[in-house]
């Protein structure tokens, strides 16, 4: 499911384990290696298998400013829930961050094609309707991925996790569900028993002079 995209590309700024925050998109090779572990849908999976397709600095700048967008616009989504704490101080305006999506989608004008092989059910695709440079025809994809989740039911289950340290946004797959995982959840629950515990063993304050 190409929205999906949408969501693993957000979650590449992650909590690092450590108490910080990791990029999983800071260099080309990081690039690389995310795109050879996605699904994506059969175009995501041509682009990235095609000899064209270099994971270079240019294909790298596109899929950051796609994914400050998708940020930027998550942020949106879950208001007036928190943001993710990892930028939610520095995100790019709503308005600039669609026009971001809108501008990487419009790189590659696509046609609608039918493909039927004789041994299986027709199917409908987008094609690039010209010849596109491979980092322009990945932040069109991402973008458009983007676009499909945003404008799709599942915009309104979208959450930041709460838990200390979690900067992830998941999307809520049940009506009890709080965290993103629940490695997240036993972290909450810990944090809330130590706080409890040192607020029972926190000194009263002294009485005031008679």
């Amino acid at each position: 499911m190409t929205e999906q995209l949408a969501l693993e590309l957000a979650v590449t700024v992650r909590h690092d384990g450590q108490g910080g925050v990791a990029d999983d998109l800071l260099t080309p090779g990081g690039l690389a290696h995310w795109l050879h572990g996605r699904d994506g849908g059969p175009a995501l999976r041509a682009l990235v298998e095609s000899g064209g397709f270099t994971a270079d600095e240019p294909a790298l700048r596109a899929v950051r400013e796609v994914r400050a967008a998708v940020r930027a616009l998550f942020a949106r989504a879950v208001a007036p829930r928190p943001a993710s704490a990892a930028d939610a101080g520095r995100l790019m305006r709503a308005e600039d961050a669609l026009d971001v999506l809108a501008a990487a989608a419009g790189r590659v004008p696509t046609v609608a094609r039918l493909d039927w092989p004789p041994d299986g059910a027709p199917s409908l695709r987008r094609a690039p309707a010209v010849p596109a440079a491979p980092a322009d025809r990945l932040a069109a994809l991402l973008a458009e991925a983007a676009m499909d989740f945003l404008a799709g039911p599942e915009r309104d289950r979208l959450r930041a996790c709460p838990a200390p340290r979690c900067v992830r946004y998941f999307v809520k797959e049940h009506p009890r569900q709080e965290w993103c995982k629940p490695s997240c959840g036993n972290r909450t629950r810990v944090a809330r028993h130590h706080a409890r515990h040192h607020a029972r063993q926190r000194p009263a304050p002294p009485a005031p002079d008679a």
